[in-house]
């Protein structure tokens, strides 16, 4: 998992609240588990005009020019700006891996549906939570300037403006931890290696039938 230190990223605002994980990442989309390659897929039936199945090259699919993300001046945005209870619906977490595979490395948004929250840490994404009053600014500000950037500083928990304005956000000290060093539950589980292995080596002193 790569870590999330700072992004100095360019902001998509999504003024849409209830953004269900079915409009992030639709079903027919579910069948692979490789958590890669969901990117050209991320919101598909509103970034299509057509109806997208796996396997298609979506570089020869017509774009719907009115969806937010296909705007010239939002092409390589890291950070989605997004509404209230933003990943509600099912728990997929293909959901999460499409939105990262599309280059977004964190969403903003005042509110999230839980299991979307929990799965955004354990794939990298960064989920920053702000009142409504920030919310809105942000989205004003974005929809006049093009080219508008936010710098996020996790360490410091800050989201800052162009014009140097710092919002702070809060953040679970073991998620932010992960977080910083791009650790998974896998790689949590890696750091125990030398004590799992002298575990094994100890039970097969005491119960060698269990090991053929």
């Amino acid at each position: 998992m790569t870590p999330f230190t700072e992004v100095n990223g360019l902001v998509a605002p999504l003024d849409r609240a209830n953004v269900d994980t079915d409009a992030i990442i639709p079903k027919q989309f579910l069948k692979s588990i490789k958590r890669a390659g969901f990117g050209p897929n991320a919101f598909d039936e509103w970034r299509y005009l057509d109806h997208g199945e796996p396997g298609q090259d979506c570089r020869e699919r017509p774009l719907n020019p009115d969806f937010v993300l296909n705007r010239p001046r939002y092409q390589g945005a890291t950070v989605l700006l997004a509404r209230e209870n933003f990943g509600c619906g099912s728990s997929r977490e293909h959901a999460p891996w499409a939105l990262e595979d599309y280059g977004f490395r964190a969403i903003i948004a005042p509110s999230f549906a839980d299991i979307f929250y929990n799965n955004c840490f354990k794939n990298g994404l960064l989920p920053i939570v702000l009142d409504t009053e920030i919310i809105d600014r942000l989205f004003a500000e974005t929809a006049a300037s093009e080219g508008y950037t936010l710098q996020i500083d996790l360490a410091a928990q800050t989201v800052t403006t162009p014009t140097g304005t710092p919002f702070s956000f809060v953040v679970d000290a073991e998620r932010k931890h992960r977080l910083l060093h791009g650790l998974d539950d896998i790689g949590i589980t890696l750091q125990f290696t030398t004590a799992i292995r002298d575990y094994e080596n100890s039970r097969r002193q005491v119960t060698p039938w269990l090991f053929g």
